[in-house]
């Protein structure tokens, strides 16, 4: 009977063993690149309302800024204008339905409808089903092509809700300015893209980053090795990102803290290069994802900034965005 149950034991470990090896590499092509962003929402968000008549009439119904809109009179919607042709495909009617999800639950209200003077529906609901915005690319898995940035998830600025997306790029982009951060203000890169041709597709948006694949190739001459948690020591470091046009620089930074319990804030440093400090206050808005390199090893990337005290931030540990983004090979 024992030999049975040891033989069953190994055959399910040998089974099991092999889906535990991870696909990344130990070495990755370094990042810092600026990079545009583009996703398309897997559903109408509501972002905000305006007054129609005097009347907030979609807070009214009792619609949230945050909630997705999946069903309008009955027929499923994934984007405005599949909205927008059901609204004008109504006749004569004073309410119609909305279906929609709210912390993943659904939900059903009677939305009043009211015309302008030209003859079109007015609902009050500001609308989304699409998101732009800036980053910087962590890395790129030489092996497998699959692509990192960012740190942290994309999410809609008005409701602080992660974006669930359908599908979405990056592209390539530069720097047009800076606002700088000041205590209880965090600043933000300004950018503009290169061209409207993409070089990554985005799969995956999660708390750890985006993740996704490029289609482009890279400069190999910026491979880098991927440093173990336990290599990580209190100390100077750098970053590395972009504060001008296209071009990446490395920063110093000293990393105070090393936190192994959370699950993204796992390095607090604190920027001392006199030049990024003058450009930039501190961490800014579009600096998330930012390399950080120590003793010739990356990391981890840059994500929060501290907010009452801007030239300290966040960043989280390499191998976890790597892990993650493994979900994607």
């Amino acid at each position: 009977m024992f030999k049975k149950k040891l033989l069953k034991l190994m055959i399910i470990l040998t089974l099991i063993f092999p889906n535990m090896a991870l696909a990344y590499s130990d070495k990755v092509i370094l990042g810092g690149d600026n990079i545009g962003i583009k996703v398309n929402t897997k559903n109408v968000m509501i972002v905000g309302f305006y007054k129609v008549n005097d009347k907030y009439i979609g807070e009214d119904a009792g619609l949230r800024v945050g909630d997705l809109i999946i069903k309008v009179d009955g027929n499923d919607v994934s984007s405005i204008n599949e909205m927008i042709n059901i609204l004008n495909s109504v006749k004569d009617k004073e309410e119609i339905s909305l279906t929609y999800l709210r912390n993943s639950k659904e939900y059903t209200v009677n939305l009043p409808l009211i015309k302008d003077d030209n003859n079109v529906y007015k609902t009050g609901l500001y609308v989304k089903d699409q998101i732009n915005g800036i980053g910087t690319l962590t890395y790129v898995d030489p092996d497998s092509g699959i692509f990192g940035a960012l740190g942290h998830e994309i999410t809609e600025k008005n409701s602080f809700k992660k974006i669930e997306i359908k599908d979405g790029n990056i592209y390539k982009s530069e720097i047009t300015g800076i606002k700088p951060s000041e205590n209880g203000n965090p600043g933000s890169k300004e950018a503009k893209l290169i061209n409207e041709i993409p070089y990554g597709i985005i799969l995956d948006n999660t708390n750890k980053g985006i993740f996704g694949k490029i289609n482009n190739n890279f400069d190999a001459n910026t491979i880098i090795e991927v440093a173990d948690d336990g290599e990580i020591k209190l100390g100077k470091a750098t970053i590395r990102t972009v504060i001008n046009g296209n071009e990446v620089n490395e920063y110093e930074i000293e990393i105070m803290e090393i936190d192994n319990s959370n699950t993204t804030k796992n390095i607090l440093f604190k920027i001392t290069d006199q030049e990024l400090l003058e450009k930039t206050g501190g961490v800014v808005a579009g600096m998330s994802g930012s390399p950080i390199i120590q003793n010739n090893k990356i990391v981890g990337a840059v994500t929060h900034v501290v907010v009452n005290e801007p030239d300290k931030g966040y960043g989280i540990f390499i191998k976890t965005m790597l892990e993650e983004g493994d979900k994607n090979e």
